[in-house]
């Protein structure tokens, strides 16, 4: 509730910590990851109706969705970690139809590997992303092979392919958006107005 009210007045993290205090509990530990979605990302995602739009945290998890995300892969369930998703074997998330990048899939795993890791010296205190992130070590080579090799890494647009049992394949262009202040992920997919991939995405909404 003392959140709420801090995102509702817009107070600045100095603010925000004093705020805390006065209602006798600690401020947020900024070493971990956020996952708290401001009240705007909200609106933003529920407003674009025609955009499919997940809002991911800093550890790559997905935390929010719109109804055309859920019509585009699929209505989130099981594991909705992207690093695991790509890295363990065997398991299905949100990613679960089969999706390829202009980029190749070798290029966007090390991008997401390079973001994990800047993550991971920005929230050293978080058990969680620790967790996850010795556990894709141990178990995916691929995982542990990057990580030693990554570097400084800034996620810029791709254009993806998804193959719909639907509406077949859709080639898209695929955005990653950072949140100010909350180190959020916004990834949006759109098409060239009336090309045959936005009217697969029109179909899609009718559906």
């Amino acid at each position: 509730m003392v959140g709420a009210l801090a995102r509702a007045l817009r107070l600045d993290q100095a603010e925000r910590d004093q705020l805390y205090r006065a209602a006798g509990l600690l401020p947020p530990q900024d070493a971990t990851v956020g996952t708290d979605l401001p009240p705007g990302i909200r609106r933003v995602t529920a407003r674009l109706t025609d955009v499919p739009m997940g809002v991911f945290s800093a550890s790559w998890t997905l935390l929010h969705w719109n109804a055309m995300w859920a019509a585009l892969h699929g209505d989130p369930a099981g594991e909705r970690n992207l690093a695991r998703v790509l890295f363990e074997s065997g398991v299905v998330g949100a990613f679960r139809l089969p999706t390829w990048s202009a980029a190749g899939r070798a290029a966007f795993e090390a991008d997401i590997v390079a973001d994990l890791k800047e993550a991971s010296a920005r929230y050293p205190a978080d058990a969680g992303l620790t967790a996850l992130v010795a556990g894709l070590r141990r178990t995916s080579a691929v995982f542990a092979g990057l990580w030693e090799r990554a570097g400084a890494s800034t996620m810029t647009s791709d254009v993806k392919t998804i193959r719909h049992p639907a509406v077949g394949e859709l080639t898209l262009d695929c955005d990653v958006l950072t949140v100010p202040g909350a180190d959020l992920r916004i990834v949006s997919y759109t098409a060239e107005p009336g090309s045959p991939d936005a009217a697969k995405l029109q179909r899609l909404a009718e559906l």
